[in-house]
């Protein structure tokens, strides 16, 4: 694979906190319009890698390259092209749907025009036409996740960052989603998730599994089920994580 088409781009990538190292020379690459799946137990080392790769936190060492700009040089232009949803809910709660979508348009420099058939376009695919003036903390939780996406998604970013976007949602909801992780791929979106669910990881196209700061292994799901010998990747994170506690 040439390296132009890899859009993420890590090498020894480490971030020490004093005297701890959270994150552990990490190298990895991510290809253009790939569903990548970045797996940990809490404390891994996970969020704090994904808010470099954002352009939020600076790394202590490394080579890092997200949409092909320099992670230290460039640190605007990664923000330009990504998209990113936290972990914990992103958007404005006491603000009403039409009112997230436009604050948010507003920061990532879309034109009034854009914002009007941005709000239109994400409404009427998510059947929310008539929540249009709707309080967020109104809404249900499933909702609310779909529209942070679509904010994240409002700007056409190359990649977007989702941190655990399904945590404490339905199953229903859960698989609502990940449709709209597969529509935004093919139209060549790379996503890069983290998730709790390791069922979820069989939706990704590789996986990385860290472990106390480190890639401990990173591949397919197909191929990390055969390479540790698991009928599921619940079992493959089980034999990773135990072997280091």
């Amino acid at each position: 694979m040439h390296s132009e088409e890899h859009i993420i781009r890590v090498e020894n990538l480490t971030r020490k906190f004093g005297s701890f190292t959270a994150v552990d020379k990490l190298n990895f690459y991510v290809n253009k319009g790939e569903i990548f799946g970045f797996l940990g137990a809490n404390g891994a080392g996970k969020t704090t890698a994904i808010r470099i790769l954002c352009g939020l936190l600076l790394p202590t060492s490394g080579k890092i390259e997200v949409a092909g700009f320099d992670i230290y040089r460039q640190t605007n232009k990664v923000k330009q092209n990504i998209g990113y949803m936290s972990q914990k809910f992103s958007l404005y709660e006491d603000m009403t749907v039409a009112e997230n979508f436009r604050f948010y348009g507003g920061i990532y420099g879309l034109s009034r025009k854009d914002i009007r058939e941005k709000i239109s376009y994400y409404l009427h695919k998510l059947r929310l036409e008539k929540k249009k003036n709707a309080i967020i903390k109104s809404l249900p939780l499933g909702w609310k996740q779909k529209l942070a996406f679509s904010v994240a998604m409002m700007h056409d970013p190359k990649v977007i960052f989702l941190d655990e976007p399904t945590g404490g949602v339905d199953p229903v909801t859960r698989r609502q989603f990940w449709e709209m992780i597969y529509e935004a791929a093919s139209a060549g979106t790379t996503i890069f998730v983290t998730t709790h669910y390791m069922d979820e990881a069989e939706y990704c196209q590789r996986v990385s599994i860290m472990v106390d700061g480190r890639i401990e292994a990173l591949d397919t799901p197909e191929r990390l089920k055969k390479q540790f010998e698991a009928d599921s990747m619940e079992g493959v994170f089980l034999q990773l994580a135990r072997g280091h506690s």
